[in-house]
């Protein structure tokens, strides 16, 4: 569904804030409280998890070849 007058892109969202910001909420008895506000991308949601939970991202190929950092505050 792609609207002429509107926001929306596609049925999967568009360019609103509603649409681009997606939140995240983690919880394990080893994390500290805190928010992370900072631009992101959906491929730092694995490494964030494995961080998180005390596991080695760099154990997944695509962190390795891209290089990509998990979330912190």
């Amino acid at each position: 569904m792609i609207c002429t007058g509107g926001t929306k892109l596609s049925e999967h969202g568009g360019f609103s804030d509603d649409d681009r910001n997606v939140a995240m909420l983690l919880s394990a008895p080893n994390l500290k409280p805190g928010i992370v506000e900072t631009l992101s991308n959906t491929t730092q949601i694995a490494p964030t998890i494995l961080t998180a939970l005390d596991l080695d991202p760099k154990k997944l190929k695509a962190v390795r070849t891209e290089g990509t950092k998990p979330l912190s505050k």
